[in-house]
């Protein structure tokens, strides 16, 4: 396999994928020296099978039982229900070839339609308290893996997972995540990041047995506890994966234990995809930040 990574810094803080098959664009190395919103990498593409169409799917997951925020899901944020934010981003998205939701809930059913997508009904086990969401897009995947089958589509190539309660991620992300999984096949996942240096883990404390605050991860961790202080950037940055989208391949779904916790569907090599001030909602007072975000990153519905 050939292999020629060159980074810039963006320009217009976008980046540009080009994947050529071959060595025989390297010609345009001097070019894209001029462009440094590019980045350049070489891959040997992946032949499917004779018949097959690769097919990139979006997974949408949400429920209708909450009890920390009821109803979050289609609770109108910036002029749309919160779950057709990401919606509306896998429909912008061009390398998105379907989109499919999972979930419980009548209404969250009914936005998908009205945005394309289709439906996979969730199982009731899936929609408890105690359910975990990679199982709900364990059991999406196999759902999707037969529909394909049945199409003679074949398996999807990649998949996008989006949360109905994750609406700060744009179309520029997932299509950057996309195509460094596409270019970097040693990769598991490429997934949205924030920087929260003021929830950095060194900041982090429990409460003990005896009532005190005591530190969640022991000092040691962070190296000499002589050389930390109190300034929340002095370790480096904190990055949280934010739950605007994983984009990851259909294997971590299939051996969701070799993954990395807490998101297992992650695998263990994790692409970041940075963002600014990405969240999940859980709690209602969470929505000033979602509509924050929205606000600055996209158009208003006419």
């Amino acid at each position: 396999m050939h292999s020629l990574h060159r980074e810039r810094k963006p320009f217009l803080s976008a980046k540009t994928f080009i994947c050529s098959p071959s060595p025989g664009l390297a010609g345009l190395k001097g070019a894209v020296d001029s462009f440094p919103q590019f980045v350049i990498m070489y891959r040997t593409p992946n032949k499917p099978k004779l018949g097959h169409k690769l097919m990139i799917v979006a997974i949408l997951i949400g429920r209708e039982g909450s009890t920390g925020f009821p109803g979050k899901n289609v609770i109108p944020v910036a002029g749309r229900p919160l779950a057709a934010w990401p919606l509306l981003t896998a429909r912008e998205t061009a390398k998105i070839g379907r989109t499919y939701v999972s979930t419980d809930s009548v209404r969250l059913k009914e936005i998908a339609r009205e945005y394309g997508a289709h439906v996979i009904d969730r199982p009731a086990h899936l929609c408890s308290q105690a359910a975990l969401g990679e199982h709900a897009f364990q059991h999406a995947h196999g759902v999707i893996r037969e529909r394909l089958l049945v199409e003679g589509l074949g398996e999807p190539e990649l998949y996008v997972l989006l949360m109905a309660n994750s609406p700060t991620v744009s179309s520029v992300m997932l299509t950057e995540g996309v195509e460094v999984m596409q270019c970097r096949p040693e990769i598991d996942s490429a997934v949205t990041v924030s920087c929260y240096n003021m929830w950095s883990p060194l900041r982090a404390r429990r409460i003990g047995d005896d009532g005190l605050l005591h530190p969640f991860v022991p000092f040691e961790a962070f190296g000499d506890p002589n050389t930390l202080n109190c300034d929340r950037d002095s370790q480096g940055n904190a990055w949280f994966a934010d739950m605007g989208a994983s984009i990851i391949r259909p294997r971590n779904l299939d051996d969701l234990d070799g993954g990395m916790l807490p998101q297992k569907w992650m695998g263990q090599k994790i692409y970041p995809i940075k963002n600014v001030a990405g969240l999940d909602i859980d709690y209602a007072w969470q929505m000033p930040q979602a509509a924050y975000w929205l606000q600055t990153h996209r158009k208003p519905p006419e």
